[in-house]
This record gives C-alpha cells, structure tokens and sequence, in this order.
C-alpha cells in the first residue's frame, strides 16, 4: 500500500509513520518469495506441468483413484451391433436406415447423404469401448458403409443369440410372522 510521506496509520493504540520505502523493501521481499512457494507447490503436482492435456487430467485420475468414489457407466451415443449392420443393404432408404439404426448422432449441414452414429462406454471418466459408423447415401438411397462394423459375408455371420425365458416358481410366504413366531414362542401369541 502506498503512502505519502508524513502520513501517519493508527494500529492497534500505537501511533506509528510508515515510511514507504521500508513498505515498498518488505514488498519486494513477499513477491519473490510467494513466487518460489506457488513454484514449489506446483511441482508437488508430479509430471502434470508437462503438457496441458496432463494437467486437465490430474483431478479426473486422482478421483479414479480413490477406492469409495462410485464410478458410474456412462453410455453415449447410438448402440450399434454388428447384427443391426449386418441388415443394411445397398439401395435401402434413408427411412429404412433410421428405422434400423436408430436417429444419427451426428448429422452434417453440409453433407446431408452422410450420418455418423457414434458409440462410446465407460466406467468414471474413462471410455473402456468406442464404435463408430458412417452411412453414405446418394439421393434417397444407401450406397456405403464406413467405420468400426461392416457387414459380414453371409458365412461369417453367426445366429443372434435368442432370449431365454426362465420359470420362476412361486414363493409361499409361511404363515405367521417373525413377530407372531416370536409371540407364540414367549406363549403369548394364538395358538
């Protein structure tokens, strides 16, 4: 703080002049000195300062880290299995398309005969599972497919995997409650 000479400041019951110059040495002195301790405190990070992308990343992996932090499934995008690619033909319709793949993730304004459907899974903040494909139309009709699934030759298809239903029998609750058995034990409850 900067004052002009022969101005005096009042602390605390003791009356006292500071002379700026001392003021101005002591600042000189703080400055530098808070610079080595953030400078210090910065290299404790590790090899976080090597890169921006690594700094980013500090926080997010330190979290992954930690045993007690749920760490949820994210799910992004459009699910494609390779049964659904493996439907597409040459010369279908856009309709038919979406009717199979669902809505594109991603459509261009300025290439409306290409929608990308992208895909990616993790656990936390890191992506274990990422597809993607890319369908190319010509007017109306499907004419490639691009990407991570392709269809497969008729020979290399395998059958896809048919729902299994599971009989369940019934559950008989038994007849008196835990408290009622409790009761009857103690001679108290009916009979």
């Amino acid at each position: 703080m900067y004052s002009p000479p022969g101005i005096r400041y009042h602390f605390g019951g003791r009356r006292d002049t500071i002379d700026p110059q001392t003021h101005m040495r002591k600042l000189l002195i703080f400055i530098p000195l808070a610079a080595t301790m953030a400078g210090a405190g910065c290299s404790t990070v590790g090899d976080g300062l090597r890169s921006l992308n690594s700094v980013t990343e500090v926080i997010p992996n330190a979290l992954d880290a930690a045993p007690l932090v749920y760490r949820p499934e994210i799910q992004q995008g459009n699910i494609v299995t390779q049964e659904q690619v493996n439907q597409l033909k040459p010369g279908m319709s856009k309709r038919q398309v979406r009717f199979l793949l669902g809505s594109p993730m991603l459509t261009d304004v300025f290439h409306n005969d290409r929608w990308d459907y992208a895909y990616t899974f993790g656990k936390g903040s890191k992506p274990t599972e990422s597809k993607r494909v890319t369908v190319y139309f010509e007017g109306d009709r499907l004419t490639r497919i691009a990407g991570d699934l392709r269809p497969q030759p008729e020979s290399e298809r395998t059958e896809a995997k048919k729902e299994i239903l599971v009989t369940v029998p019934d559950w008989d609750a038994p007849a008196t409650t835990l408290w009622g058995r409790a009761l009857k034990t103690v001679g108290v409850g009916d009979d």
